[in-house]
């Protein structure tokens, strides 16, 4: 195999000019249709085979090594979100009210680095790589379950992702053996009651107090009825309810999120949510409607495939850098690619608060330092390689 560090180091700034550009030009999730073309226009300027539009709008790329051996398969994704940037630099959005504030930019220009060196080595690659610039991973449905059934792993033997992650600082990588990060659900609440007179509460049924209640009781099942040391998470994020200060609002709507990792319990929290819900408004005499969407798998890194990334990883940063991280609740579309191959999802630190780049993932100030993308090229292409040896 080819020694590729020197060769990532070299293009590097072409690396930050492209996460640049992406960055002042991002797509909302099923919109990417300029990043995808940016992807398109730079593979196939390295003679690299490219299908698009797979599952709707993802970019498949494939390098084709000159002796036989596995097929390895690298993925980014590439869609922003629909938040306003609000920092102050030469790159930061000019789209009003969409931004990258979660590294996708960089994941991609990361990818583009690692797929521009591995060409100029293909006569050294011993078998295939396969490069998948995913689409919509923001937003449940994601792109990469549609992506898989359009073919996108198909002769793929193993696949690795990573995801810059600004609350790790730059320098250091991070994965887990198992899963990872948590299955990320939502639920709508809606809650009908009878509206009236501000004054007259007792010929209403006050959909605002009914929906209060609910908030508090549906804390009770984490607080009480899961297992202590299950990591579980119920969490209310909007509560819309009335127009005015002397109506008693005859509608309330809540919005929240369940995070879990084991598939038993993930069920077990729906089933009690409904029951909560029932019951509550049985109590004061509402109805209400529930719309559950189960979103993604929990991430589950293979076993193997993790123990290579203690290996390249030590290789790489040193023993003292790589570490075995904790569980993250967030939630991640990866995981559909490591339910049909073996592989492993890694974090690579992107924060520096000594330059103030201290913002959480989402926020409209979030930035990383940049030469976390060289880190996680050189532990992707390392883990690729590695596999290939």
């Amino acid at each position: 195999m080819f020694e590729f560090q020197a060769d990532l180091q070299a293009i590097y700034e072409e690396m930050v000019a492209w996460r640049r550009y992406l960055h002042q030009n991002p797509e909302l999730s099923f919109h990417e249709y300029r990043t995808a073309e940016f992807i398109v226009n730079h593979l196939q300027s390295w003679d690299i085979e490219v299908r698009q539009g797979v599952g709707g709008g993802g970019v498949v790329g494939l390098l084709r090594g000159s002796e036989e051996g596995p097929t390895v398969a690298l993925r980014a994704d590439m869609d922003a979100l629909p938040i306003q940037d609000e920092k102050k630099c030469a790159y930061a959005s000019l789209t009003k009210g969409v931004m990258h504030a979660c590294g996708h930019d960089a994941h991609t220009s990361t990818l583009l680095g690692i797929a521009k060196v591995a060409s100029m080595h293909r006569s050294q690659l011993k078998g295939n790589l396969v490069f998948l610039f995913q689409h919509a991973e923001e937003i449940t449905p994601g792109g990469a379950d549609s992506m898989i059934q359009d073919g996108a792993l198909e002769g793929v033997d193993a696949v690795f992702g990573v995801h810059l992650w600004t609350p790790f600082p730059v320098g250091h990588v991070y994965s887990k053996a198992g899963p990872l990060m948590a299955a990320p659900d939502e639920f709508t609440i809606q809650i009908q009651g009878k509206g009236g007179h501000g004054g007259l509460p007792h010929q209403t049924i006050d959909s605002i107090y009914v929906a209060s209640q609910l908030v508090v009781n549906l804390q009770s099942i984490v607080s009480r009825q899961v297992d202590p040391t299950e990591p579980c998470v119920v969490s209310i994020g909007s509560f819309h309810g009335g127009t005015s200060f002397n109506v008693i609002a005859e509608t309330s709507v809540l919005n929240g999120t369940v995070r879990t990792f084991n598939a038993e319990l993930r069920q077990d929290v729906k089933q009690r949510i409904e029951r909560v819900v029932q019951s509550t408004c049985d109590m004061f005499g509402a109805t209400y409607d529930i719309d559950y969407k189960m979103g993604y798998p929990t991430v589950v890194n293979d076993v193997n495939e993790t123990q290579r990334f203690f290996k390249v990883g030590a290789s790489l940063f040193g023993a003292e850098a790589t570490h075995e991280s904790p569980l993250i609740m967030a939630g991640e579309d990866f995981s559909y690619y490591l339910h049909q191959r073996p592989g492993c999802y890694m974090f690579v630190g992107a924060g520096n608060a000594e330059a103030g780049i201290i913002y959480p993932h989402h926020h409209p100030k979030f930035d990383i330092d940049e030469k976390s993308m060289l880190n996680a090229a050189n532990l992707l292409l390392g883990m690729a390689l590695d596999y290939m040896a």
